[in-house]
């Protein structure tokens, strides 16, 4: 008797597990919105091949139908915490890719680790893992806050990889009696296979919200991202597919490198308090338009390059000052490459095109 109550009791355990591992995962739309990309550290809790892993599983999903009340759904297909799991985006952000209106948070659909949807603004955080803002102000990926200044002019490369090169067109001013110049990412030029993609602020002399100051250059040609319907520009029969779509009406992309990255990116001038309580003294006829982004990055090799990428090395450990109040990370000399469009530099790795000096090229300061 003792053996058939056991056996019943293993037919019981087995049959909850099979239910476990096929229930649906339900998302609490607890997401606090700040789209920090917090699994872009630089994986000095997990193995660089872990981490790897994790960051490939996170968008390896398939697109279900949506469910009648309009929440959109995606089936896990990378094996680990969410393999086979059905992940349903919260009613309070029904779509991984909100319309109607860009200015409401979107659902992250994570398909690794975590194994959770939750809601995020879909915007550069300027405090978060992987930003580039302001005065150029950088937070690594070991999440170490620092300033890079570069050079009013200058072309830095952002990261190199053995198949990714980013590189940043610095703008700038150097008023009297100042031994630097202040300086602002105007333009990046994301290179990886044979293709360039560039996006860049354009020059503006009087700044209005509701004009589009964005410029988006993809092989030289220049795109049109739509301001309706999906509000997305994509290319067409390539390898590596590229999205970039708006996330709000003007001044606000998301651009999508599959297997390589995600940028957020805003568009923003340097208003006229900001200019006079940081002594910028700029032009009357120039509002030094640039960009303020955030990276996310996939499949970075241990021995990524360049002033942004090098941080998410595994065991980084950060040469800055911590706790002072502007901690400045040098070599200039080692990240400068001859233009926007050169991956060439002391440090750089990149082994894809050679250097596209007369393409694409960029209305530069």
């Amino acid at each position: 008797m003792a053996k058939i109550t056991m056996s019943h009791i293993l037919v019981a355990l087995f049959v909850v597990l099979v239910s476990m591992e096929a229930a649906l995962v339900m998302g609490a739309g607890s997401g606090n919105g700040n789209g920090n990309g917090n699994g872009n550290g630089n994986g000095n809790t997990a193995s660089g091949n872990d981490k790897e892993a994790d960051d490939t599983a996170v968008a390896h999903y398939d697109e279900l139908t949506p469910l009648e009340s309009g929440e959109e759904r995606g089936f896990c297909k990378a094996k680990g915490a969410c393999y086979y799991k059905t992940l349903v985006c919260p009613s309070e952000c029904p779509q991984r890719k909100p319309k109607k209106n860009k200015k409401h948070k979107g659902c992250f659909i994570n398909c690794g680790s975590k194994c959770e949807v939750t809601c995020k603004y879909r915007k550069a955080n300027c405090n978060g893992y992987g930003s580039l803002c302001y005065d150029p102000r950088f937070v690594g990926g070991d999440g170490v806050m620092f300033y890079f200044h570069g050079a009013k002019g200058g072309n830095f490369a952002i990261v190199s990889d053995k198949n990714l090169q980013i590189n940043a067109h610095f703008i700038g001013t150097r008023p009297a009696g100042r031994t630097r110049d202040f300086t602002w990412v105007q333009a990046l030029a994301v290179m990886f296979d044979t293709h360039t993609l560039v996006i860049a602020a354009k020059r503006v002399s009087k700044w209005d919200d509701k004009v589009d100051s964005l410029m988006v250059k993809w092989d030289g040609e220049a795109v049109t991202i739509p301001a309706d319907g999906d509000a997305e520009w994509r290319t067409n029969g390539e390898d590596t597919e590229v999205i970039v779509e708006r996330t709000d009406d003007t001044n606000y992309v998301r651009v999508t490198v599959a297997g390589l990255l995600e940028m957020d990116i805003k568009v923003r001038p340097i208003g006229e308090e900001e200019n006079r309580v940081h002594n910028y003294q700029l032009p009357a006829d120039d509002t030094f338009a640039h960009l303020e982004t955030q990276f996310r990055f996939s499949n970075l090799s241990d021995l990524v390059e360049g002033v942004l990428g090098k941080t998410y090395r595994p065991g980084y450990v950060s040469p800055v000052k911590v706790g002072v109040p502007m901690p400045m990370m040098g070599g200039e000399d080692k990240y400068q490459t001859s233009s926007l469009f050169s991956p060439l530099c002391k440090v750089c790795r990149f082994q894809g095109q050679p250097e596209l000096a007369a393409t694409g090229r960029v209305a530069q300061y």
